[in-house]
């Protein structure tokens, strides 16, 4: 496996790498992680994914971390 790029943007760790041919983009922030699998054949240059943390698709991420937050809350109260 080849790490690509690791950086933090708003909070969030994003780590890039290149394996299987296949990118694998992953979002962590605490506890909490989102990985996205991209297959070589869709990326022209690696460039291209910074589509991938910038703009409409971040906001989801950043969005669906919120969800998946207290989605755990919800259920550690629940124990």
């Amino acid at each position: 496996m080849r790490v690509v790029k690791e950086f933090t943007k708003e909070g969030i760790r994003v780590s890039i790498f290149n394996w299987n041919n296949k990118f694998l983009i992953k979002f962590e922030l605490g506890p909490l992680e989102q990985t996205f699998k991209v297959s070589e054949l869709d990326v022209l240059v690696e460039d291209d994914l910074e589509q991938f943390y910038k703009g409409e698709f971040f906001d989801k991420v950043m969005l669906r971390f919120k969800e998946m937050g207290q989605s755990l809350q919800n259920q550690l109260q629940n124990l």
